[in-house]
């Protein structure tokens, strides 16, 4: 209930990519984007339909022009060069009017896209096991769900739709070169194969290249986090060049990373700006040739308006172009962001465990591939008891607190409730049967309502306060606005006591089946600590504590636990 940031480090399951959360691979991302499309095809075909007849409108003009220039060299009247005149203007409005409706309903589509993108990012972090967010570091988390997120809705709200119009109007303007002759339409086309080189190099090369930049911000996010969070220990151990350097070192890394990806830019932009030449130029001499050795194969309407047509071609290619650094970028963050589907998905069904008794055999515990700090521990903790703990820092305490809650698989042995592994829990289930509450605490930005309710949504304002009361949290009775007070930044900030009994409170509300308490009333003054220790909690199979003394530890029937 509490955010809650543990002594030791925490253990790999296996599978798990160590120290990381996990990044789809391309095959996931591609289903996963098909997926979006599918839920919402409706609006994506809409945009495609308008994408397409805005490009077919735009393709007029030249053709147009081109018979304007045939028709004035034949003598013409004015009359007719008229009315091909006005045939454009009505073209070119409907391409503008079509076009901007197609980017209305392309934002529209990116915009309800990425909520999806933001509820089902929210949804599988919620549902993470807590050992895997631990290891990975909240700085790994936060930049995908706040970064990533960002660069994902950003493709989806501007480059998606923009590529998505180009590509078509690219595709419409090519065909309709080859229409009006085959020679220059392939003499055109050759032009473009610099583009084609510059963009297989480039795309080879910028996936890794955006990723490796992501998970070196990802780091630094970390180590800013880390280094923020405890400066005041470090200060105390003098420790500042340590963290400095650590700092440095993560800073260097996203420079490389980043001038890695703008590399691979300063490549790709020149060569398209002097590819864009390439074609026109390529046309215009032929078709000269073709005009002087054989005048009767090809006019100087059909030169002219595959020329214009090749010009305009440089538009759309350099928005697709333009937007391919930002498409590769946003695949890569999107990558990321799917990254922890799979193991949210892995612990959505587990079995019901048959009962609330917990049961550790033989236990055995390492850190990281280090000596164990548990030795065949044997523990029973049966509905309705309470166990205390004891023992100097360093004993274990805290690592077997952790295992009990989820949090650590043990290299040897079993630590079951109801006979079903507790790491194999849900997320769900595990919150509802076991709950580890340690000296840390968090506050979330909002009311002492909201704060209360994350643990029972459906609580009244009469159970809160009964919760509140039972952790001897007087305090919220002299708010200002009660339980509707705003905590945090720039409103009430509570002390680390009052956070501390936010937390319990909470526990109190979600009424877990086992609670354990390791050092969970720390930060309170003796004598609300003991009262805290005293309440009647919600009935539940047990608590578990630990603690450096025997002190305040006394029997009670509704909870087992340790301090």
């Amino acid at each position: 209930m509490s955010a809650a940031t543990p002594h030791p480090p925490a253990a790999a399951h296996p599978g798990d990519t160590p120290g990381k959360l996990p990044v789809a691979e391309p095959k996931q991302t591609r289903r996963a984007a098909l997926r979006l499309i599918r839920l919402d095809g409706r609006a994506f075909a809409g945009m495609l339909a308008l994408n397409a007849l805005a490009a077919a409108a735009g393709l007029a003009a030249p053709w147009l022009l081109g018979r304007i220039i045939d028709e004035v060299k034949a003598g013409a009247s004015l009359t007719t060069v008229d009315r091909l005149a006005l045939a454009i203007l009505v073209c070119a409005v409907a391409q503008l009017l079509l076009s901007r409706y197609a980017s209305y309903v392309g934002h529209r589509f990116g915009e309800r896209t990425l909520a999806r993108i933001r509820e089902q990012f929210t949804e599988r972090a919620l549902a993470l096991p807590s050992s895997a967010v631990e290891r990975a570091g909240t700085g790994d988390l936060t930049t995908r769900g706040t970064t990533d997120v960002a660069s994902v809705g950003a493709m989806l709200r501007d480059a998606g739709p923009d590529v998505a119009i180009a590509a078509v109007r690219a595709l419409f303007v090519v065909a309709a070169v080859f229409v009006l002759d085959l020679r220059l339409g392939a003499c055109g086309l050759l032009g473009l194969v610099g583009i084609w080189f510059a963009s297989r190099w480039y795309l080879r090369r910028a996936v890794t290249a955006y990723l490796d930049e992501g998970s070196a911000n990802s780091a630094l996010a970390e180590e800013l986090a880390s280094t923020t969070g405890g400066a005041r220990t470090m200060e105390a151990l003098r420790l500042e060049r340590r963290r400095i350097d650590a700092c440095q070192g993560a800073i260097e890394e996203c420079r490389r990373t980043r001038l890695r990806t703008l590399f691979l830019r300063s490549v790709l932009f020149p060569v398209v700006d002097v590819s864009h030449v390439l074609p026109v130029t390529a046309v215009l001499l032929l078709g000269g040739a073709l005009l002087m050795r054989e005048p009767s194969a090809v006019t100087l309407g059909t030169v002219v308006a595959a020329a214009l047509y090749l010009t305009q071609l440089s538009a759309p290619l350099n928005t697709i172009l333009e937007q391919l650094e930002r498409l590769q970028s946003s695949t890569a963050s999107f990558a990321r962001v799917e990254g922890p589907a799979p193991a949210s998905r892995a612990a959505e069904v587990s079995p019901v465990p048959a009962d609330d008794r917990i049961e550790v055999s033989g236990v055995r515990f390492a850190y990281d591939g280090g000596p164990d700090v548990l030795h065949g521990v044997d523990l029973r903790v049966r509905p309705g008891e309470r166990l205390a703990i004891v023992g100097p820092s360093g004993a274990g305490k805290t690592t077997l607190g952790r295992l009990l809650a989820g949090m650590d698989v043990p290299r040897a042995g079993s630590v079951t409730v109801g006979g079903v592994p507790v790491a194999g829990l849900d997320p769900a289930q595990l919150r509802e049967r076991v709950v580890l509450v340690t000296q840390e605490h968090h506050v979330f930005l909002g009311t002492v309502r909201d704060n209360l309710r994350i643990a029972a949504p459906s609580a009244t304002d009469a159970e809160l306060r009964a919760a509140l009361a039972a952790v001897g949290a007087d305090w919220a009775g002299d708010l200002p606005d009660g339980l509707d007070t705003d905590l945090g930044h720039g409103a009430h900030r509570p002390d680390g006591a009052q956070a501390q009994q936010l937390a319990l409170a909470r526990v109190v509300l979600a009424d877990p089946h086992t609670l354990i308490l390791d050092e969970a009333t720390a930060l309170l003054d003796p004598r609300t600590a003991r009262h805290t220790e005293r309440a009647r909690w919600p009935p539940c199979s047990g608590a578990v504590r630990s603690s450096p003394s025997p002190t305040g530890c006394r029997p009670r029937t509704t909870r087992t636990g340790w301090r």
